[in-house]
């Protein structure tokens, strides 16, 4: 008799053991069950996690398709490219967008698409007028903290092609690339017009052409040996040119493109 009743203890703890075991899972289950519901698809997920990207993002439309309620454009400014993805938008390869800002992924893959990508912007979306203004005064303050902590980095992206010094334009507003930067406060604001040789050129962006103007002046460790010019005018690499235009200091376009100096709105001609 007490071999029966310790049997028929025994089966107990083992029925209410496998029943909290039971009641623990599918517990465990539901929280799982309820967290893929808050958190959706793969991309809200990745809305969620990544961190902050820049204030806005800015470029022209080089490639865009839809997806999984997603548009997805790949946005060049100033030859760099970017992957963003918005809420679905309708959108033509060369419009030029302004998004606001949006979560970074890294190594991302895309199962509507399948593909992945090494780096992408989760965007809600188009800027509004209101936070475009916002966002410019951010880029501001962040460009003007980032120009002080490296004042000397000139063009990073960019060698130096153009070795021996050129002849300088003729005229009393004619300066060398160097001088454009040496001498950027005092002509901040002026016409100026520079000779050099054309190393990039960087095709309709924000409706102007980005050129970039080398004449052999500057070095690469203070930055002054390149300098851009925006223009309507389309020269080829290797053109030897002079640029006249309004030379700026310190130009700050937003989303991290920031100019020591640049030469705006310039006609662009063959040196004679």
């Amino acid at each position: 008799m007490k071999k029966i009743i310790l049997k028929t203890a025994v089966l107990l703890v083992a029925a209410a053991l496998i029943c909290l075991a039971g009641c623990q899972n599918q517990k465990g289950e539901e929280k799982e069950g309820g967290h893929e519901q808050r958190t959706g698809t793969q991309e809200q997920k990745a809305e969620q996690q990544a961190p902050k990207g820049p204030e806005f993002i800015f470029g022209t439309v080089k490639e865009a398709m839809n997806s999984g309620g997603y548009t997805y454009v790949l946005l060049e400014f100033e030859g760099k490219q970017t992957w963003v993805a918005m809420p679905e938008t309708s959108v033509s390869v060369g419009d030029e967008l302004m998004l606001q800002p949006g979560d970074v992924m890294h190594n991302f893959h895309s199962k509507t698409l399948n593909r992945t990508f090494e780096t992408i912007i989760f965007s809600p979306g188009p800027m509004t007028r209101d936070s475009a203004e916002g966002a410019k005064d951010k880029g501001k303050k962040a460009a003007a903290s980032a120009h002080k902590a490296s004042a000397h980095t000139g063009s990073p992206r960019l060698k130096k092609a153009v070795t021996e010094p050129m002849a300088k334009a003729k005229g009393d507003n004619a300066v060398s690339v160097q001088e454009a930067y040496s001498r950027a406060k005092e002509l901040d604001g002026k016409r100026v017009k520079v000779r050099g040789q054309v190393v990039k050129v960087s095709a309709n962006i924000m409706g102007k052409n980005w050129v970039h103007i080398q004449d052999g002046t500057g070095d690469v460790e203070s930055g002054d040996f390149d300098l851009t010019v925006t223009t309507k005018d389309m020269p080829e690499v290797g053109d030897v040119v002079i640029a006249e235009g309004t030379l700026h200091a310190d130009k700050d376009f937003g989303a991290g493109y920031f100019y020591r100096v640049i030469v705006e709105d310039a006609s662009v001609k063959g040196a004679n």
